[in-house]
């Protein structure tokens, strides 16, 4: 199954080396930092969720507009919760963060910049091939990646920290701020394969669970994890005053928690006719990794 998605990854990262490329002159500093984050590598998950959720629907055209815009707006993220401002990390994906590199001033530019790429690429997609469902995919990454999901997350989370809040409203902050764009990408590549009601519902409820799965093993991670590991600073959300999900359970139960959540997002595959092996991997591989 590595060696599987190995092929989903190349793709990827060729595909993204082209999606932004170096621009001379007056703005060659906006340009570099938003490429130094945006190629930096990474697990790249988001897009290959959405790439097999399309693929298991039946989709066999080109969707790198749409693959290519969901990790420029994870990336954008990224580089906005590092800033001093935020959550104040300076390591990501195992390199010094934007901000470190590029000052900054650049570096939520290059956010923004990032963000705002992602859309237009996706609305030249749509006009030069037609079809609402790409108009669709685009609108469901801007409400998932806006005030209605990550942002919102996002201001929660810091408006959280150094309080004692109740799990509820832990698991509506990573429902918004974690979970909203990895099941965005599952129903994404779900209507741009013209998927039925039944697949799109069965492929968000897959996605919902196993976004909650990767908080958790998150959570977990950068409490036990190590810096080389993790490719960034653990124990950040100590430093930060966060709440996490080791603030109600220990990591045993984590481990539980997320088994049991596992086991209810390949029990959502089974409406699929397509191939969903992959997927079934991911969900399990999610568990187990140490990064």
């Amino acid at each position: 199954m590595k060696a599987d998605i190995k092929k989903y990854q190349d793709l990827i990262n060729a595909r993204l080396e082209t999606a932004l490329p170096i621009q001379p002159g007056y703005f060659k500093t906006l340009y570099e930092a938003m490429n130094y984050s945006l190629r930096a590598g990474g697990k790249r998950i988001r897009p290959i969720l959405m790439q097999l959720a399309y693929e298991a629907v039946g989709g066999s055209e080109d969707i790198s507009a749409y693959l290519c815009a969901i990790e420029m707006v994870h990336t954008y993220s990224l580089i906005h919760d590092d800033l001093p401002s935020m959550d104040n990390d300076d390591l990501r994906r195992g390199k010094p963060t934007n901000h470190m590199v590029f000052g900054e001033a650049a570096a939520i530019l290059a956010g923004d910049g990032l963000l705002n790429q992602a859309f237009e690429s996706m609305l030249e997609d749509a006009m030069k091939h037609g079809g609402i469902e790409r108009v669709h995919a685009a609108y469901i990454l801007a409400r998932a990646g806006g005030i209605k999901g990550m942002i919102a997350g996002q201001i929660l989370d810091i408006e959280s920290e150094n309080k004692t809040i109740s799990l509820q409203a832990l698991e509506t902050i990573h429902l918004h701020k974690t979970g909203a764009l990895i099941k965005a990408a599952l129903k994404m590549g779900s209507v741009l394969g013209r998927g039925t009601p039944n697949e799109v519902h069965a492929l968000e409820t897959y996605g919902e669970h196993i976004g909650k799965v990767f908080q958790i093993i998150d959570d977990v991670l950068d409490e036990v994890s190590t810096d080389q590991e993790l490719g960034k600073r653990i124990k950040s959300d100590q430093k930060n005053k966060k709440n996490t999900y080791l603030s109600f359970y220990t990591v045993d139960e984590c481990y539980q928690i997320a088994k049991e959540l596992t086991d209810k997002a390949l029990s959502a595959l089974v409406m699929l006719k397509g191939d969903t092996a992959l997927l079934r991997g991911i969900a399990v591989d999610l568990i187990n990794r140490r990064s």
